[in-house]
């Protein structure tokens, strides 16, 4: 029971991290050209999950996790009390889904459209 439970909190920060490769992966890019054969699907993925309404695969394994553990919910631990309120936010709507989604979509065009301008102008 304690490793499915320290499993489920493995996914929440999985989950967590790849929310910030989502959003803040482009930047690799200035230093790892390559990473855009990961950030690009990724980004895709997570603005498609925000703008459909999608639920992320990461979520129902991590609930299953937490159950087949013996947990009931999300109680005490680092974990639970400071990633899940970032992951999980309280109030979180379809239209903030949607702002969230085309947040990530400016972002990630702002960045590219920068790195594609910055390659174009070099001799």
């Amino acid at each position: 029971m304690f490793w499915l439970a320290v499993a489920a909190d493995a996914v929440v920060v999985v989950h967590l991290l790849f929310i910030l490769f989502v959003v803040l992966g482009g930047l690799l890019l200035w230093r790892w050209r390559s990473v855009v054969w990961l950030h690009v699907p990724a980004a895709l993925w997570g603005v498609l999950v925000e703008l459909m309404h999608w639920p992320c695969p990461l979520t129902p394994l991590e609930h299953s996790l937490r159950l087949a553990s013996g947990q009931a919910g999300y109680c005490g631990g680092f974990v639970e009390h400071y990633l899940l309120p970032i992951i999980y936010p309280t109030g979180l709507t379809p239209q903030i889904q949607t702002g969230l989604g085309l947040f990530v979509l400016l972002l990630n065009g702002l960045i590219y459209g920068v790195l594609l301008w910055q390659h174009w102008r070099r001799p």
